[in-house]
């Protein structure tokens, strides 16, 4: 009896890893996915498969390929940056909060948008030798940096209280320093093109 219960027991264990490994196949996988691995992504899935299906074998015409889908993305990229369309914005430029952003800084006058208008004036002036001009012209830089750290100090503080009260659960990264940056730029040279018109609350 002994001998038969152990023969009984010899053949369950042996039997127990062929039912799992029967299992384990059973269930299906992923045909992309490697072995030992969890199923990739649906997005990463597709574009690997759209990847593939893209090659054509002939490394000229893959890479000619390449070439005009980059050419087609960048088109639309300057077509976003004129029309705002965020679908194809640059990633820095794309999202609510970097919209809100520019638009608040849009509706607004800033003094260091006149910076490069105002520092080619000043530098003119600087380049005449009249020492009362080169004096007048050393005040007045000194003043137009003075005002313009003031007003984006104060820009600063009022841009990330709005953020903060209207995307209170949005990573706000960055936001602000992006906005102050925009403040560098004349108004009808700002990429991508403002959508507000000054005055108009965004």
């Amino acid at each position: 009896m002994g001998f038969v219960f152990g023969s009984r027991s010899s053949k369950e264990e042996k039997a127990a890893p062929t039912d799992k490994v029967s299992a384990d196949l059973s269930q299906p996988r992923h045909p992309q996915a490697p072995k030992g691995r969890p199923t990739p992504k649906r997005a990463v899935a597709q574009s690997q498969r759209k990847a593939v299906v893209a090659s054509t074998g002939n490394r000229k015409e893959d890479a000619k390929r390449a070439r005009e889908r980059r050419r087609e993305e960048m088109a639309r990229q300057r077509e976003a940056l004129a029309n705002g369309d965020q679908r194809y914005l640059p990633a820095r430029d794309k999202g609510p909060v970097r919209k809100y952003v520019r638009d608040y800084v849009d509706s607004r006058f800033s003094v260091a948008e006149m910076f490069l208008p105002l520092a080619v004036v000043i530098l003119v002036l600087s380049m005449v030798r009249v020492p009362s001009i080169q004096n007048i012209a050393l005040l007045l830089w000194l003043a137009v940096i003075a005002l313009i750290l003031v007003d984006s100090v104060a820009l600063g503080f009022r841009l990330n209280k709005a953020l903060a009260g209207r995307f209170p659960d949005e990573p706000r990264r960055g936001a602000v320093a992006y906005g102050l940056m925009r403040t560098l730029q004349m108004r009808r040279l700002r990429l991508p093109k403002p959508q507000v018109k000054r005055g108009e609350r965004p």
